[in-house]
């Protein structure tokens, strides 16, 4: 049981592949592997700790106002990461702009809050979270992988094609590649992808 909470979200039941949640920003911080990164571990963070949080509180929490306390606890919890990010990684903090603050309407982390946190135990919904948060970087770090390599010949910054030597035989970024739109068209193929190796996944 404990394990499938964080192998299911890998795979079978994946946020952005499966569960189709966290597009957005998806598409807009992955233009570049770092930002694509910092926003995967910024997210993975707030997820597991608002799991903690709310599940520690789900007896003492009135139903009617479960919406407002989930997210108060979100809010401060995304205040406090932005604050750490802008200390130490200023710079990317600056590319993300107000992605981060918007992990507050995160379909992803309200949806964990919603659908388990709430009706169970900490411990568990601590590796709910995990999970969740674990496979919503998967998607980011190789959307980021593919889109910062082939679009700009670089990984982290480092110039990968210039240091293969692949631009004095002609070779060309495909610029295409860190739009939007091309972000959209990758998520669709990992989702092919997925799909077809797993046949459980498909629509009967």
């Amino acid at each position: 049981m404990s394990k499938n909470l964080v192998t299911s979200p890998l795979s079978k039941n994946n946020p952005i592949t499966v569960q189709i949640l966290g597009i957005c920003s998806a598409l807009a911080v992955t233009a570049q592997l770092k930002p694509a990164v910092v926003m995967a571990i910024s997210v993975t963070v707030v997820v597991v700790l608002a799991n903690l949080i709310i599940s520690l509180l789900r007896n003492t929490i009135p139903p009617r106002i479960r919406i407002i306390v989930q997210l108060v606890v979100v809010s401060a919890l995304v205040v406090l990461v932005n604050q750490v990010l802008m200390a130490f990684v200023y710079d990317v903090s600056k590319q993300l702009s107000v992605y981060v603050g918007l992990i507050i309407t995160n379909c992803i982390v309200m949806g964990r809050l919603e659908a388990f946190a709430m009706t169970n135990k900490p411990w568990d919904s601590v590796l709910d979270g995990l999970g969740n948060g674990l496979g919503y970087a998967a998607i980011l770090i190789i959307l980021g992988f593919v889109r910062e390599l082939f679009g700009s010949g670089t990984l982290w910054g480092y110039p990968v094609f210039e240091k293969l030597g692949l631009y004095s035989i002609g070779y060309e970024n495909n610029g295409l590649v860190i739009l939007a739109p091309m972000a959209l068209i990758l998520v669709g193929i990992i989702i092919w992808i997925q799909r077809s190796a797993d046949k459980t996944l498909q629509e009967k």
